[in-house]
């Protein structure tokens, strides 16, 4: 009993191999070693663009600290040059299929990297492998440990001999998925694959395709000459030689501003090519590739958006997205234990608090920003005239806000300075506040604002607030005496 599982009409022949040619259509593996792939990156621009354009824009506006500790954090990240081996790591990755950055420090490479054990300067350099260099080692299939699935150890061969190094210790940078990690052994096993991989067909289809509109280049114009019983007369070696040295002459002398000599009899024509939509059909297959790593063609070409009130707003929101997935599903998970220990290595410590966000791909214009902050405000002003948040409540709302969507970013991470100096500013009295002030640690005026603002004192200036304030002292004070 035979069994189809498909479409197949007896009528228009669907699915029969014999009638539709798309019926024997299979895939196959598609095989490329390394020498390839470094060949196709180093010698085709659209497969170096494939692999370098997402790592370089989803990296190229890095990421912000949020720490009172950021300015030292970021010099760390300097010092040990980061961002760049991030990317050469990120490159590299997808070109071959798997990279890693070693993080160097005193301790011993085969023991697990424990982020306390850091000291400040404890990281000591960052050195970026390939897959040809580090070797992956046997899978872990105990699921019960979180490096299920990914290799128990990795070796590199070095003047010392075979190097083990524990997986804790490498921040690693993968291409594209494998179909199935237990079946894929070789040079893959352990890592992924190159992005080129999937796309090579798509490049080979278009360089061809580009080579051969430009071979129509050297033939856009064939002379035709009519020779009359040329080929009953090739039959004499001596005319053969009379006709080739005859049009060698003829070729010599014609010019734009010469003349072509010929004979009453023969005839002479010129066939033009024609290059009519030829453009569009070599942008095709360059949008087919752009289109294979979701490159919009804006990016991919350079050029302005295509179509009648077309922006390309759509295809960069779509490629800002892919960006954003990378940063927090690949280079976030990925760097997680490497960024305790570059804030300790920075810092000495871990302070409470300490986080880091991504830098908006997309950078507003002023208008955008103007248009936004007036939407916001009249919701904000909306909200509170419902009176259903009491007024610190308006204010932690109104300033996370305009902290998220970009208008005043460091507006939030201010603000928890202010009340991380303060503790608990609602526990302050004035006279505590000014007492700090005194002692440098804060200024006393712009807390009384801020206990304002919040709508403690409603209605009353800075110096009434004061006023009040030492008079309610006074007369707490004087129950006090009462009491006892």
């Amino acid at each position: 009993m035979n069994v189809f599982d498909g479409l197949k009409s007896l009528l228009g022949g669907l699915g029969d191999i014999n009638r539709d040619k798309s019926a024997g259509i299979s895939f196959e593996e598609n095989t490329l070693d390394d020498q390839q792939l470094m060949n196709a990156y180093s010698s085709n621009w659209i497969a170096r663009k494939i692999i370098d354009i997402p790592a370089e824009d989803s990296l190229r506006k890095w990421r912000r600290w949020e720490s009172d500790n950021s300015d030292l954090i970021e010099l760390e990240e300097q010092r040990l040059g980061l961002k760049a081996k991030v990317k050469e790591a990120s490159i590299k990755g997808r070109m071959l299929g798997g990279a890693a950055i070693y993080i160097g420090t005193d301790q011993e490479p085969t023991e697990p990297l424990n982020p306390e054990t850091i000291k400040k300067g404890g990281i000591k350099y960052l050195t970026v492998m390939t897959r040809r260099e580090l070797t992956a080692g046997e899978l872990e299939q105990d699921p019960e440990t979180p490096y299920y699935g990914k290799p128990k150890d990795y070796t590199i061969s070095s003047q010392r001999g075979q190097v083990t190094i524990h997986p804790s210790r490498l921040i690693l940078f993968y291409g594209h998925e494998l179909a199935d990690i237990w079946t894929t052994g070789g040079a893959y096993s352990g890592w992924s694959e190159s992005v080129l991989k999937a796309t090579c067909d798509a490049i080979k289809q278009a360089g061809g395709t580009f080579a051969n509109v430009a071979s129509l280049v050297f033939e856009a114009n064939v002379d035709v000459i009519h020779v009359p019983d040329m080929l009953q007369n090739l039959s004499s070696d001596e005319y053969e030689k009379r006709l080739l040295k005859r049009f060698t002459v003829a070729a010599t002398a014609k010019g734009i501003n010469r003349t072509l000599v010929l004979d009453g009899e023969e005839k002479y024509e010129r066939k033009g090519a024609t290059f009519t939509n030829l453009p569009e059909l070599m942008e095709a297959f360059a949008l087919y590739c752009a289109a294979s790593e979701d490159i919009p063609a804006t990016r991919f070409l350079g050029r302005s958006p295509a179509g009648m009130s077309a922006t390309g707003e759509g295809d960069l929101n779509n490629y800002h997205d892919k960006l954003q997935a990378m940063q927090t599903l690949d280079y976030g998970p990925a760097m997680h234990l490497f960024d305790q220990c570059l804030v300790r290595s920075a810092v000495g410590s871990y302070p409470e608090g300490t986080k880091y966000e991504w830098t908006p791909l997309k950078q507003m214009t002023e208008v955008e920003l103007a248009g936004i902050f007036a939407k916001l405000v009249e919701a904000l002003k909306n909200l509170h005239e419902m009176h259903v948040y009491s007024g610190s409540e308006m204010r932690q709302i109104a300033t996370h806000r305009l902290t998220e969507v970009g208008v005043l970013p460091h507006l939030e991470s201010l603000i928890d300075e202010n009340v991380h100096v303060l503790g608990d500013i609602n526990g302050n009295t004035l006279k505590e506040l000014v007492a700090a002030e005194a002692m440098g640690k804060v200024d006393a005026g712009t807390a009384i604002d801020y206990l304002i603002n919040a709508g403690m004192y409603k209605g009353k200036t800075r110096d009434q607030v004061i006023a009040s304030t030492n008079a309610e002292d006074e007369r707490q004070q004087a129950i006090a005496v009462g009491m006892q």
